[in-house]
């Protein structure tokens, strides 16, 4: 790592970006199991902030596996170096004024509050897209569930690797007994009442 480098700061600053998009910038971190519906929500609650003409952006976890994070597998290493990467990038997304939805397992507590400790305060919401292993199982459409309880998949969350939920998270979306619509009515509404 070099050491001599230094930071370039921006001629337009973040208010006056976040003036010119008439919000302010946020990450909205989503947690959960796969198939849990963290990605389906965070696209209702994209499409209605726009409609809102609120300017949002996903960072999804396997879209992101498919380029910045390619390199990366999922050993414990690799997802504590996947989490930081994002992070970094949802730090450069706020500081642009986005409402940044990052949709990742991340699937322990520890690494969610480092991630929480590098934004200042009202910069993170921690959602926990709360959904039993059993339901997301049933909601296999990828089929890893199954590839993990056959031994195909090595580290899955839920199967061989452990899920931590949160204890205190802002929002909790429980998937099993609510709909997408109100489920993305109730994050939109926390998002714009804090």
């Amino acid at each position: 790592m070099s050491k001599n480098i230094v930071w370039s700061e921006s001629i337009i600053g973040r208010k006056e970006r976040e003036s010119m998009l008439g919000q302010n910038g946020v990450v909205i971190w989503m947690t959960g199991l796969s198939g849990s519906g963290k990605s389906t929500i965070a696209k209702k609650v994209q499409e209605k902030l726009y409609e809102k003409n609120k300017l949002a952006y996903i960072l999804d976890g396997d879209n992101i596996r498919h380029g910045l994070n390619k390199d990366l597998g999922f050993s414990k290493e690799d997802r504590i170096e996947n989490l930081r990467r994002i992070t970094e990038v949802g730090k450069l997304f706020v500081d642009l004024g986005v409402i940044t939805i990052v949709s990742f397992i991340s699937p322990y507590r520890q690494d969610r509050e480092v991630i929480r400790n590098s934004f200042l305060p009202g910069e993170f919401i921690e959602v926990y897209v709360k959904c039993s292993l059993e339901e997301c199982e049933k909601r296999d459409v990828k089929g890893l569930y199954k590839k993990a309880r056959d031994g195909v998949i090595k580290n899955f969350t839920g199967i061989d690797s452990e899920y931590e939920a949160p204890i205190d998270a802002e929002v909790v979306l429980d998937t099993e007994n609510k709909s997408v619509n109100e489920l993305s009515d109730k994050l939109i509404d926390f998002i714009t009442n804090s």
